[in-house]
Order: structure tokens, then C-alpha cells, then sequence
């Protein structure tokens, strides 16, 4: 066979790709895709010929160019074993996933290329070569992986805040190994959870608004018995942030040209509601949740900031956490 080498940016793009946290068979079958199509000369594969190619010889092909791209040789496949436990016992996958992990890429040398300034899926990846215990290098570090449990939120202030309060109150996501999803809205909710059940091992919290009773009747009959649902009491999740901490987040923010109190704040309305007549009374830009929601956690300090339902959530995921039984491929 004939090919020219990866470049440093390729590999370490490479590397990124294949420790995301995202089902196994894409993630794989992808990275190894690109790495033959953008590097294979002969024989010359089409992306048509890929899809029907045997898993052994496309990873062939793949461990080739990676390995061959590397000055270092290594005969030590320690770190594929670990991903290969770790994948396996995060996903559910089939024969073919299976024999692609089960690959000789010359993770060990791939890793001098990869600084401290790295992702924290590749900063994990480094910590597999150092022979730690992971467990106790996610809790030190914060490294987020191994993940132990899903939240599966309907948007992005649950992905951005959440985190934000739960770390507040002395339970960092990063440290016990949690991923928060955001489905896009509540009707993709229920097929998010729908996709994650038939691919995932690990327990799943999914955290919903209120008015999300025909969404959860939808998803009750595939509950599984490790999951668990928290309905929000009243209206979204904009609702459960303390008046006193949007007023807090809005008066810094605008600190220079404009002031907001609590008669800015309507009871009768929710409080994406008021945001949004605020920030169009007051000639401000356009209101975007996302980009309130990271305001919002730049301005939690105080306990104050915290209503009792969010307080509520953080338990309800703190005390399941406890009582996980997952298994986690140690080192």
C-alpha cells in the first residue's frame, strides 16, 4: 500500500475524535473513514467502497497510515486494551464496533503530541498512559471521564447551569464522571432517550419542564429501572432561578446604562417572558437563552442563588450517583 502521513494536527485531531463521548461505532468508523480517504494513495478507496469494507481490513488500513505517521514505535497497546474495556463498558456494541477497537494504533507515541492545553477527553487519554487510577485522576484533575451517568436536559441553560449550581454546592459533574446532554427542546427529548437506551449502559436522569407530561408519558414505557425523571414543578427551568440572582446578573451586565428591580420582574409571567420584555423596554440586544445562562453562572456566589428545587435536582442526582454500580475499567 501506498499513502502519505498523517500531519500533527491530523493525529491529535484523530485521537480527539475517537475519545469524545459519543456512541462507540460512530465515532470509530468515522475517524478511521477519514484517516484512509485523506491519506490512502493504493489502493485508492472510495467513501461508497468504506461502507461495505470488512472491519479487519479497514482497521488494517487505518493502523498503516496512523502508526506509519509516527517516528516512535511501540509495541506496548496497554491504553488499547483500556479503551477497549472502557468503550465496551460504557456502550452497547456489536461484533463490528467490537473488532475495531480491538486495534493496534500506536496510542503511546500519539500522546507526546498532545500539551496540557488539550481537551479533557485527551487530557484523560494521557492519564491512561500514566497507569493511574481513574477514579482518583478524574477526581484530581478533573478530567470528567470515565463518565458514570448521563442528565439529559430539553436545552442550553440546563447544559450550561446545571453544572454551575451542582458545583456550587459541592458536587463538580467533572469530578463524579457526569455528562449533560442537551436534546434541542422537549419533543427531541424523547428521542434522544429513545437513541441513548439502545446504545447506552450508563443510568440516565433526564430533567424535563412542565409541560412536558405527554413527552414523559412517551418515554415511561422504555424507563428502565436505573433511570430516573425529574419534572420540573412549575413552568421551565428559568423559572426555578432565584429573582434576586437574574436581577443580580442583569444589573452587572448593564451595570453602565441601565438598572433592573424587582418591579422589572411580573409575577403573572414566566421569566423568559420578562427577559425578553426587559431586554426590548430597555433597548437592550436581543434575548438569547444560551447566552443569559452564561451570565447567569459568571453571578453565582451565594447560597441565595440557589432555589430549593435546583437544590432539590443536585441531591436527587447526587444521592443516585451513590448508589452506582458501573463498571469502570481500572487501572
Amino acid at each position: 500500500m501506498k499513502y502519505k502521513k498523517l500531519t500533527h494536527e491530523q493525529i491529535i485531531i484523530s485521537l480527539d475524535r475517537l475519545t469524545r463521548f459519543k456512541f462507540t461505532k460512530e465515532k470509530y468508523f468515522r475517524v478511521f473513514n477519514d484517516i484512509i480517504l485523506s491519506n490512502l494513495i493504493e489502493p485508492k478507496l472510495k467513501k461508497s467502497e468504506l461502507l461495505s469494507i470488512n472491519p479487519v481490513e479497514l482497521k488494517y488500513y487505518t493502523e498503516e497510515i496512523f502508526n506509519g505517521s509516527i517516528e516512535k514505535n511501540c509495541n506496548n497497546f496497554e491504553i488499547n486494551r483500556k479503551l477497549y474495556e472502557y468503550e465496551n463498558s460504557v456502550f452497547i456494541n456489536d461484533d463490528y464496533t467490537k473488532e475495531l477497537l480491538d486495534n493496534r494504533l500506536n496510542y503511546y507515541a500519539a500522546l507526546d503530541l498532545i500539551d496540557d492545553s488539550s481537551h479533557v477527553n485527551l487530557k484523560w487519554l494521557k492519564s491512561l498512559k500514566d497507569n493511574l487510577d481513574l477514579k482518583q485522576a478524574r477526581e484530581e484533575h478533573f478530567l470528567k471521564y470515565p463518565v458514570e451517568k448521563v442528565i439529559l436536559v430539553e436545552g442550553l441553560t440546563e447544559e450550561i447551569l446545571l453544572p454551575a449550581f451542582s458545583k456550587f454546592l459541592g458536587f463538580d459533574f467533572y469530578r463524579k464522571g457526569i455528562q449533560v446532554i442537551g436534546a434541542g427542546g422537549k419533543n427531541q427529548v424523547v428521542k434522544m432517550y429513545y437513541k441513548l437506551i439502545e446504545e447506552l449502559k450508563l443510568p440516565i436522569f433526564l430533567l424535563l419542564d412542565k409541560d412536558a407530561e405527554d413527552n414523559i408519558r412517551q418515554i415511561k414505557p422504555k424507563l428502565r429501572g436505573i433511570d430516573k425523571i425529574h419534572l420540573v414543578s412549575c413552568g421551565e427551568f428559568e423559572d426555578l432561578l432565584p429573582k434576586s440572582l437574574i436581577i443580580k446578573t442583569l444589573n452587572a451586565h448593564f451595570k453602565n446604562f441601565n438598572t433592573v428591580s424587582d418591579a422589572d420582574l411580573s409575577e403573572d409571567l414566566p421569566e423568559v417572558k420578562n427577559l425578553e420584555n426587559i431586554f426590548k423596554e430597555k433597548g437592550l440586544h436581543e434575548f438569547k437563552k444560551a447566552d443569559f445562562a452564561k451570565l447567569v453562572r459568571e453571578n453565582i456566589s451565594e447560597n441565595s442563588d440557589i432555589s430549593d428545587e435546583i437544590a432539590e435536582i443536585v441531591q436527587e442526582i447526587s444521592d443516585s450517583n451513590k448508589t452506582l454500580d458501573t463498571k469502570i475499567c481500572s487501572c
